[in-house]
């Protein structure tokens, strides 16, 4: 007679019964077994025959549930634990918690690898919507902010004069009569943003300043967390101490947050002023991503710039305006009145030195009133479409890893069929199964959404660096709010139905007869290896989206640092040097200027240098209208302009493509010169020989005529704005022929040296020139390489979520056929004892894989080309479609996917048959 008790104890294993319990219950089935054992011997039947019989009917499902239930039944446990105490819903969760917490424990690599997938889809969707959520959804943290309404010209798409800072939306001649005949706010208020320098002399150390109208602090509600704020008397023309308002941070980081600092002076831009304030906590002002660090009246504008201010200029562009509706006011009839109102004001506002053909289109623009709740931002509006992209990115890449654990926990219920099997026999509803099941999803996605908020955190941190840059560093509040802990949990419940709940359905859905006779659940198999197979099509579909696009992105990026700029960048150290505190006259700024620029090329180290107005990709600019001699006004084309003087071309390693460089027979005095770049003679002069030719400019809005210069050199193209754009029409004038030198000068120096050793030496070089003087050092280097942080971003974080999702695929792809190896062994060893080869056998399951990834790919390929077009206007120098970068994403996937596969085909390739046979 069998060992009946070792056969039932056998048959239980993976009920995890409480061990009391189990042994009440294996003593009763024993003594079943072993009574209709004895009936049958008595019936005439040999012990032999009696053995099989029973363990026949050991094998049907119904004798052992029936026998298993009847044990439970009088004793009304929980049919998932055997043993258990009744409970309510809340006692069945918590129960189901800590068996998934038990579990979990007993599987720490799967716990882990699950984890960890989830940790980095959770997190890096919520990071991307935190500033998502800072940029668009927060409100200004300031009183009701919903009344706040800014003032603009609508539809912007020509200018004409001068511009300055982040939002020049109005000059200070608009934004006067805008403030004196509006009757739709209680208030308003208008601020222009700058950058001021500390330090009186030598190195500058910059700060971030807002120039603001007197009731700019009254209009938006906030007071000071000391002193006070302006008043509407302080912002006065002709004011030179008004005071300053520090913000939090800046009176943190200089004065260590001391009280004290009332009442003491601080210098800007040279000019002592008198600290009367500190703002809020918290409050940076109406410019999302940006903060301040000082704020004056606007009346020191004439103050602070001196001849370069924009205050009394018709046509300078610098400032922004906001109103608080009144009550009983909406956005709608504010935005009606406004433009209706602006008419008259733009009539009224003319610049003096219009031409005529600028007084039409200034007076063809509108105002318009829009919400400002959300305050303003450059940012916003710059790097929304990259983030959006990113969160779709992300968005994939979690969808990725959730069909990952869903294999993983499809193969955790293959493993675990008899246990499950074994709880339906006792009793157990599906339902009930399910739910615990659901349990441990539940747990595994609270985990990875608590361990992705705080990855969510750093990533948030690399961001904004990545998006900072030297003259700039980001201003944006990451404490988490409702919106984003919303955004996690509803992330992480639906991460718990995406993976939890397909491996749960399947695993309840098994044959119990067939498991309780140690057999394989044949048919449950092949569905559940059926559900897997499709999860790793999808994988390898979403990968080759993701790859397709981190391809396209890198690629891009590529083609914008490797663009020709018709430049060199290495090795280009720019000076900057501010010599206001001299106070020199205008007549004695280009002697001083010559004289700094060859202390400047005698420096040890410098190879060449040159002045320049404007420094390319820096984001300064400035344009004209340009036509040749004698040509048709209208015809006009605009043109870049830069002010440079002789060996700026060298210093900057422009080539000549004929003529001369600007000498020392270009004088104030002298006929008027002009070097230009082919694009003018392309564009202008047909591509014939413009030496010797004159070039008109159109008139200044200052009133100044047109300007005529006599073409004496051609240069190659160049980049001016950013290496996005074509290389556009640019005229270079020569610096000793301007009539209105500024204060300012740019120097380009040209080194074959570690640029830091250089600036030391340069450091020295101006200072024993002039003491006085404020300097400023950048690498040209640099500034090109910021330029380009935006495709750098897209190009860094596609790539890193584009090798994740391949990876992931590729862990998906080995594990599915790695299940399928393990499951046909017993057909790999029949088709081995027939005469199969390993070769054979190791095709056949590669084979299998490739079936798998074509489907992947052409499900890939037909998503990734229609989302592709949604980059386009990210991309550069490539087609959306381009087939290169997708023959590289189909070799790429293709080749990690068949190397995982072939690692178990070559497994299976050495099974033994003689074992393989055996197996049951």
């Amino acid at each position: 007679m069998p060992e009946w008790r070792a056969e039932v104890l056998r048959r239980l294993a993976g009920a995890q019964l409480e061990p009391t319990r189990e042994n009440e219950i294996v003593e009763e089935i024993v003594q079943h077994l072993e009574d209709r054992h004895a009936e049958l011997v008595a019936r005439g039947r040999s012990p032999a025959e009696a053995d099989a019989a029973v363990l026949a009917e050991l094998d049907d499902n119904e004798v052992l549930s029936q026998r298993l239930r009847g044990v439970l039944r009088p004793a009304a446990r929980d049919p998932i634990v055997p043993g258990g105490a009744p409970r309510g819903v809340a006692g069945d969760l918590f129960h189901d918690l800590r068996y998934a917490v038990r579990a979990l424990a007993k599987n720490p690599g799967f716990t882990a690898v699950t984890l960890l997938s989830l940790a980095l889809g959770i997190g890096a969707n919520t990071a991307i919507f935190q500033l998502l959520d800072t940029l668009h959804l927060r409100k200004l943290p300031v009183d009701r902010a919903d009344e706040l309404t800014i003032v603009r010209i609508r539809d912007r798409h020509w200018g004409s004069g001068r511009f300055n800072g982040s939002h020049p939306d109005l000059t200070y001649n608009l934004w006067t009569h805008l403030r004196d005949e509006q009757e739709a706010f209680a208030g308003m208020l208008a601020f222009g943003d700058r950058t001021v320098n500390l330090n009186p002399a030598g190195e500058a150390r910059w700060a971030r300043a807002m120039l603001v109208s007197g009731d700019y602090f009254d209009v938006l509600r906030v007071k000071p967390a000391l002193g006070r704020t302006f008043a509407a008397a302080d912002d006065r023309r002709g004011c030179t101490d008004p005071g300053a308002v520090l913000g939090d941070g800046f009176w943190r980081r200089q004065f260590g947050g001391d009280p004290s600092a009332i009442g003491r002076r601080l210098t800007l831009d040279g000019h002592s002023v008198t600290i009367i304030g500190v703002a809020p906590p918290g409050f940076f002002g109406l410019e999302v991503g940006r903060s301040f660090d000082v704020a004056v009246p606007l009346c020191m504008e004439v103050t602070l710039y001196g001849e370069r201010n924009l205050l009394d200029v018709p046509h300078g562009w610098w400032l922004s305006a906001v109103g608080r509706l009144k009550a009983g006011w909406t956005i709608e009839r504010a935005d009606a009145y406004i433009e209706t109102l602006g008419k008259r004001l733009l009539d009224e506002t003319v610049p003096p030195g219009y031409p005529p053909q600028n007084v039409v289109k200034y007076k063809e623009y509108k105002l318009g009133a829009f919400s400002a709740a959300h305050g303003i931002s450059s940012l916003r509006e710059e790097y929304s479409g990259a983030l959006y992209f990113l969160l779709a990115i992300a968005g994939l890449v979690l969808l990725i890893a959730c069909a990952n654990l869903a294999n993983l926990l499809l193969a955790r219920a293959s493993a675990r069929e008899r246990e499950i099997s074994i709880r339906l026999a006792l009793g157990a509803s599906r339902g009930r199964l399910i739910r615990q099941l659901m349990a441990e999803s539940l747990l595994l996605a609270v985990l990875g959404a608590a361990l992705g908020l705080f990855l969510a955190s750093l990533l948030s941190d690399v961001l904004v660096a990545f998006l900072s840059t030297r003259g700039e560093e980001l201003f944006v509040n990451l404490a988490l709010d409702w919106r984003v802990l919303g955004f996690t949990a509803g992330l992480a419940a639906l991460t718990c139905v995406l993976f939890g709940l397909a491996p749960a359905l399947r695993a309840t859905r098994t044959d119990v007869g067939l498991v309780l006779k140690a057999g394989r659940s044949t048919t449950a198999g092949r569905e559940r290896f059926g559900l897997r197979r499709v999860l790793v099509a999808v994988q390898v579909a979403l990968s080759f989206v993701l790859l397709f696009g981190a391809l396209l992105f890198v690629r891009s990026l590529r083609n914008l640092v490797t663009v020709d700029a018709g430049f060199r960048d290495e090795g280009v150290v720019v000076l900057t040097v501010d010599a206001r505190p001299l106070d020199l006259p205008q007549e004695r700024r280009l002697a001083f200027v010559r004289d700094l620029l060859e202390r400047v090329r005698s420096t040890p180290g410098v190879a060449s240098a040159a002045t320049a107005s404007i420094v390319p990709i820096s984001g300064s600019g400035w344009h004209d209208n340009i036509w040749p001699d004698g040509g048709d006004p209208k015809k006009a084309v605009t043109g870049r302009f830069n002010l440079v003087s002789a060996d700026y071309f060298k210093t900057m390693e422009t080539p000549f493509v004929g003529g001369r460089d600007f000498d020392a027979r270009d004088t104030p005095e002298s006929p008027q010169v002009a070097i230009v770049n082919a694009e003018v003679v392309r564009t202008l002069f047909d591509g014939k020989n413009p030496i010797g030719r004159q070039l008109r400019v159109e008139a200044e809005p200052s009133g100044e005529p047109e300007r005529v210069y006599e073409i004496v050199g051609v240069v190659r193209e160049s980049k001016y704005y950013s290496l996005r754009e074509d290389s556009p029409p640019t005229v270079f004038r020569a610096r000793t022929q301007d009539k209105t030198p500024q204060a300012y000068v740019n120097l380009v120096v040209r080194t074959g040296l570690p640029p830091g050793a250089v600036v030391t030496a340069l450091k020295q070089t101006v200072g024993d020139f002039e003491p006085r003087l404020v300097m400023d050092f950048d690498l040209l280097e640099r500034m090109v390489g910021e330029s380009v942080r935006q495709e750098r971003l897209m190009a860094t974080l596609a790539g890193f979520f584009g090798l994740l999702a391949a990876l992931l695929a590729t862990i998906g792809l080995y594990g599915v056929v790695s299940y399928s190896v393990a499951r046909r062994v017993h057909e790999i060893g029949i088709r081995m004892a027939l005469g199969a080869d390993a070769g054979r056998v190791t095709r056949m399951i590669v084979t299998e894989a490739a079936r798998l990834l074509l489907y992947g790919l052409v499900a890939g390929l037909v998503l990734a080309l229609a989302g592709a077009q949604a980059a386009k206007a990210m991309l550069y120098g490539l087609a959306p479609h381009d087939p290169t970068t997708a023959l590289c994403a189909i070799a790429l996937l293709a080749g990690v996917a068949i190397a995982a596969s072939v690692i178990p085909a070559r497994r299976a390739s050495r099974v033994d048959p003689m074992v393989a046979l055996r197996e049951e």
